[in-house]
């Protein structure tokens, strides 16, 4: 008996392998791809999350050609302008830690260090011997200076460096993680600018110690400072050593 023309259409299809909709018992099926598709990418690996950094932090990852230049952030407003101006010219971003008295008493340079592409942490209020004071007074005064930080950025900061002593104590720390700090920001490198012994010694301090990931501790309010800058950048540049945030050094 001669087939109709979609009964042997039907038969074709069937002998190759094709199964359309509506011509047999069977649920439709896709077509098999082409040989030689590619298959469908897996989806990545989500990325590792960064361990949580420790409760004090002394310098940053040595593998890693950068160094934070730290300021402690008070000082006549002449000096203070005098500092970011070089550092603009430089193209060198700094952290500043600031003292909460002193950005009551000039509260410009909170927005004006901000707009330089530095940031700020905290450097308590009243900067006072805060290792021999009881966790109460820790604090009150840690809590004090974000309270101003946040009045006039938004935000308290993520750094917190306790005043008068180069490293935090145990009760440091938590009354700092109560503050709403987890990470205390040391330093390993003293330039000892405070102690004004003039612009090529600060210079000297500082390429003496200095390593990958060194956090360098200067201050505002010093002329010397001021004066070391522009040699002090050229130094570490020229053993590789890229001044960054302390953010971007412990990213």
């Amino acid at each position: 008996m001669q087939l109709s023309r979609r009964d042997a259409l039907t038969a074709a299809l069937a002998a190759g392998g094709v199964l359309l909709a509506g011509c047999g018992p069977e649920a439709p099926v896709s077509a098999p791809a082409p040989s030689g598709s590619p298959a469908p990418s897996p989806s990545p690996p989500a990325a590792p999350s960064a361990p949580p950094l420790p409760a004090e932090v002394v310098h940053g990852p040595r593998d890693r050609r950068q160094v934070a230049l730290t300021f402690h952030g008070q000082g006549e407003d002449s000096l203070v302008r005098a500092a970011l101006s070089t550092l603009a010219d430089l193209h060198a971003p700094v952290t500043v830690f600031a003292v909460g008295a002193w950005l009551d008493g000039s509260p410009q340079w909170a927005k004006k260090i901000l707009d330089g592409g530095h940031e700020l942490g905290n450097h308590t209020y009243s900067h006072l011997d805060l290792a021999s004071m009881a966790g109460t007074g820790q604090y009150a005064e840690i809590h004090r200076c974000a309270e101003t930080l946040r009045r006039l950025t938004g935000t308290r900061g993520r750094w917190f460096r306790p005043s008068q002593t180069p490293r935090s104590t145990a009760s440091i720390e938590a009354q700092a993680r109560k503050a709403g700090y987890p990470t205390c920001l040391a330093y390993d490198v003293d330039t000892l600018d405070y102690t004004d012994p003039g612009a090529a010694a600060i210079v000297a301090n500082a390429l003496a110690g200095v390593q990958p990931g060194s956090i360098l501790s200067l201050h505002f309010g010093h002329a010397g400072t001021v004066e070391a800058l522009p040699e002090l950048v050229r130094g570490l540049r020229d053993r590789g050593l890229e001044p960054v945030t302390a953010s971007a050094l412990l990213a």
